[in-house]
């Protein structure tokens, strides 16, 4: 009898925990007499990222954050953008502060994201919260990667022991999970485009219980190399034609794994909701600190 794979819903996980978080929201209120300020900073618009923008504002309001889209000019300068984070950092009713990407060519996106003052580091993404996550000395993870951990979590998959691969090494996705797996006692492999180059790829993703796949290129991972009883996370997103479509291959996939994340549907919606949750515990952080 074939079997097939529970799938991961990430709007009921977002959906879950956004009520968590609302709760922790009237608890804060009622205490403090205050609630979580965040600045979104866009530089000039498009659709995809109004929308990830609106997205935002919408977690924002029903969990009871005030939340600000600001919109500066295509052609603001670097030092104007500099200028401009430095004041929001000086503002003790701003609580949290991003830089939206993409951003225009003349902006050294890292460069300015980094000016961000830490404990406003909404994204999670400044090094000195890369650093204190190492350490495991911040609450403040970068969004996506704790998008990936709570669709693990929510498996009731114990990992103590477990064998996991990351396929993709990027600086916001796959390098900060990798240490988060490590905190959960998981043996973790990371592969990239050197595992590829040398004909290792399908033997590291076939010995995985816990697969996370974050390279944006469709169907790279067949569904006949993943390992039977897996957990699969599946971070890509890609157009295909008219479809939007993982780096694994769904349909065989789900017949091999134990769970999976469809795309989409799947670590996106949970992203969004882990923003907010940065900017519960960079609200708390400040108070804490003041």
């Amino acid at each position: 009898m074939e079997t097939s794979a529970k799938i991961l819903d990430g709007k009921f996980l977002a959906n879950t925990i956004k009520e968590q978080l609302k709760e922790e929201v009237i608890r804060l209120k009622k205490s403090l007499g205050q609630v979580p300020y965040l600045v979104n900073i866009m530089i000039g618009s498009d659709h995809s990222s109004l929308s990830y923008a609106n997205s935002q504002k919408k977690a924002a309001e029903h969990i009871g954050i005030h939340y600000e889209l600001t919109t500066l000019p295509l052609e603001t300068s670097q030092s104007a953008l500099i200028d401009y984070i430095k004041r929001l950092n000086s503002d003790p009713q701003v609580n949290g502060i991003m830089l939206h990407k993409p951003v225009p060519p003349q902006i050294d996106y890292w460069l300015a994201a980094n000016y961000v003052e830490p404990l406003k580091d909404l994204e999670g993404i400044n090094v000195a919260n890369i650093g204190k996550m190492i350490l495991r000395k911040t609450n403040i993870i970068p969004c996506t990667p704790a998008a990936v951990m709570a669709h693990i979590q929510s498996t009731g998959v114990p990992l103590r022991g477990k064998e996991a691969v990351v396929v993709g090494h990027s600086e916001i996705v796959g390098k900060p999970l990798s240490l988060l797996l490590l905190d959960q006692y998981l043996t973790v492999t990371i592969c990239h485009i050197a595992t590829s180059e040398a004909g290792k790829l399908v033997e590291h993703v076939r010995r995985a219980d816990v697969l996370v796949v974050a390279v944006g290129k469709a169907n790279l991972i067949q569904g006949d190399w993943i390992k039977k009883g897996a957990v699969v996370i599946d971070v890509g997103i890609n157009q295909v034609g008219n479809q939007i479509q993982g780096d694994v291959e769904f349909e065989s996939a789900r017949k091999r794994a134990a769970f999976i994340t469809p795309v989409p549907g799947g670590v996106g919606p949970v992203t969004v909701v882990m923003l907010m949750k940065n900017g519960i515990e960079a609200f708390k952080a400040q108070i804490l600190k003041g």
